[in-house]
């Protein structure tokens, strides 16, 4: 989205800018201060002081079409499954970073997401909502506006949005659902690895079995109360059944497969400017599907 739109009533005429804007929007501060050192509030087209007084009729628009981000267009496969003016939701596949990171400074699905703008002719600033590590394949979440990622944040915050995974993990889980409230910290900050440790942060998570299989694996519905790094990863692996094929906390096995079979399957929010709740899903992938017919 490139503006954020309200025409003034005869009821709100001789009130100012920022009375009208504060009244019909969720701004934060930091976000009407960004407005103002930016030039993004316009009254009736022109840069308008938020202590101006308007009449009835008058037009306000915040405008966010000078905002962009500065990543290299890479081709990069974007699968979208949700997009608005506001919001996009795309399909991750596995094997990518998110964004640039040292070790990881190209290929990435930001640069994926530059070159989507360039061939759908859209231009936006990318503000990741969550985060998928590289193998974790399924739903990721980009607001268009600052606005809206913070908007998103705070339902996250109050758990207004829920993200549910599914996974194929090691042996047979005997019950059919259960809570795992277990802190997560970082035992070694040299390493990468995560650990259920008692100075960790709090971190839930719900599992409920969707098939058991006779070669001694489950395939599991996750439902996250808190977003840890590699928060199902560690609690699984914590209960003695960790996602098959993560070589990091204990399910490696390459010959079903090459990555954590993990994968974001569901999101639901409610839109933070229509309000309307929503709700997405992703397609299992087909190396996870090749998985589950493997140990059929």
């Amino acid at each position: 989205m490139s503006k954020f739109s309200h025409h003034v009533s005869s009821d709100e005429a001789g009130r100012t800018v920022k009375d009208i804007l504060r009244q019909n929007f969720t701004f934060s501060s930091r976000q009407m201060n960004r407005f103002k050192k930016n030039d993004c509030i316009l009254l009736n087209g022109a840069p308008a002081r938020i202590n101006v007084i308007v009449k009835a009729g008058d037009a306000i628009n915040i405008d966010f079409s000078d905002e962009k981000s500065l990543f290299v267009p890479e081709n990069v496969p974007i699968v979208p499954v949700f997009e608005d003016e506001d919001l996009l939701l795309i399909n991750k596949p596995a094997g990518y970073v998110v964004h640039p990171t040292k070790g990881h400074p190209s290929h990435t699905i930001a640069n994926g997401l530059m070159r989507y703008m360039e061939i759908t002719g859209k231009h936006f600033k990318i503000r990741f909502i969550n985060r998928l590590d590289m193998d974790t394949s399924g739903l990721l979440f980009i607001a268009k506006n600052a606005h809206c990622q913070e908007e998103i944040v705070k339902q996250m915050a109050v758990n207004k949005v829920e993200k549910k995974y599914t996974a194929v993990v090691c042996g047979l889980i005997s019950t059919d659902s259960g809570i795992i409230d277990a802190p997560i910290g970082h035992p070694d900050p040299e390493k990468v690895a995560r650990g259920v440790i008692a100075t960790g942060s709090p971190s839930v998570t719900h599992y409920s079995v969707s098939q058991r299989y006779e070669k001694g694996f489950t395939l599991v519905e996750l439902l996250l109360e808190t977003g840890r790094t590699h928060q199902i990863r560690v609690h699984m692996s914590h209960i003695g059944h960790p996602v098959v094929g993560d070589r990091l906390y204990g399910g490696e096995n390459v010959r079903l497969i090459e990555r954590q079979a993990l994968h974001a399957c569901y999101i639901s929010f409610f839109h933070p400017i229509t309000g309307e709740h929503i709700e997405v899903s992703a397609e299992i992938p087909k190396d996870m599907e090749r998985l589950m017919e493997k140990i059929k």
